[in-house]
């Protein structure tokens, strides 16, 4: 059963490379980003992990923990991040989930078998801290993710879990937004005091309330 947006995250209970951890523990309501790796030691992987204990601090600067999984045991995983920390000039402290029964991706859906019968394919999911999950992408195992637009696609979402907003194509933090269709156009001004511009009566643009 796949789990799509708007579903409860299901909790689970893993060991890792910093320890066994709970989930909903481990997120402590913040936001969370859980992604799959189809296996230790590949070089896509490789440079994934890397680039996300790079930007360790623009995940802590949303609130936002990331656990990576893959099939292999805690032993393989320690091993990795050895290479990865040498090869991908980083350290990488958050955890990576050991799934050798794959109970984890079981639960998330994480292997499709017609990618492949055994080892999951490149999942995303970004997880509220309602426990719901807000997005979920995936990448064949061929193509590696880019972590500038899950940080893009973060920003997106806690700026419209706050406001009445939607953001468009290719926004930025920092960039105008989109009044979402539900506000009546004479309740802008009260809502969004730095002025709107009304493109079409179902199009208005506003600067980023939070800017």
């Amino acid at each position: 059963m796949s789990l799509r947006l708007g579903d409860v995250a299901p909790n689970f209970q893993a060991e890792t490379s910093i320890g066994k951890i709970d989930f909903y523990e481990y997120i402590d309501g913040g936001w969370a980003v859980l992604y799959s790796h189809p296996s230790d030691y590949t070089p896509v992987c490789t440079t994934e992990l890397g680039r996300t204990a790079q930007l360790k601090s623009e995940f802590e600067k949303r609130n936002t923990k990331v656990l990576a999984l893959s099939v292999d045991s805690v032993e393989d995983h320690l091993g990795w991040i050895k290479d990865i920390n040498e090869t991908q000039n980083c350290e990488v402290d958050f955890p990576i989930i050991a799934d050798k029964d794959r109970t984890v991706a079981e639960l998330y859906d994480m292997i499709h078998p017609n990618a492949s019968a055994t080892a999951t394919v490149r999942s995303v999911f970004v997880i509220g801290p309602d426990k719901k999950v807000k997005l979920t992408l995936t990448y064949p195992a061929s193509t590696g993710r880019n972590f500038f637009e899950i940080l893009r696609v973060i920003d997106s979402l806690q700026l419209t879990d706050e406001y009445s907003v939607a953001t468009p194509a290719d926004w930025k933090d920092g960039e105008d937004v989109i009044v979402v269709p539900a506000i009546k156009t004479e309740d802008i001004p009260a809502k969004f005091p730095k002025g709107y511009t009304e493109v079409k009566p179902y199009l208005r643009v506003t600067p980023q309330p939070n800017k």
